[in-house]
């Protein structure tokens, strides 16, 4: 019994110094965690080669111009698995944080991007993820 009186009174001054209005371990470690913004794209049967090398181009030149984003790859679909449902781009962009991300869609270059893009989208796919 003596024992468990001394560690609960070496515990106290720990309990007391704890600030209880701070974020949660977790949600601290996901706000200050990379963000993955993963993009892909179907286009619609009528896009050209070069309106969707334009595409590719501008979404790719986003890095330059946003600057919360850390990190930009692209791809076109080269699965033998035949599962891509008529997607056939992917790109995924990097943030720094939730906060890099939480700029990146209403920035003026993005609402840019996408006014060039709407025309000839048929349908688009998007996953958000907290890297691991």
């Amino acid at each position: 019994m003596k024992k468990i009186i001394i560690a609960l009174a070496a515990l106290v001054p720990v309990l007391a110094m704890a600030d209880h209005h701070k974020e949660a371990p977790a949600a601290k470690k996901e706000a200050a965690a990379t963000f993955r913004h993963v993009v892909c794209f179907k286009f619609k049967e009528e896009a050209t080669p070069a309106q969707i090398k334009n595409i590719e181009k501008e979404f790719a030149a986003l890095k330059g111009k946003i600057d919360t984003i850390t990190g930009l790859e692209w791809g076109t679909n080269v699965s033998p698995e035949d599962r891509a449902k008529g997607f056939t781009h992917c790109f995924i962009v990097s943030f720094k944080d939730l906060a890099g991300l939480k700029v990146y869609a209403p920035h003026e270059a993005h609402q840019a991007f996408v006014k060039i893009l709407k025309p000839i989208l048929d349908d688009v796919f998007v996953f958000d993820f907290v890297a691991k």
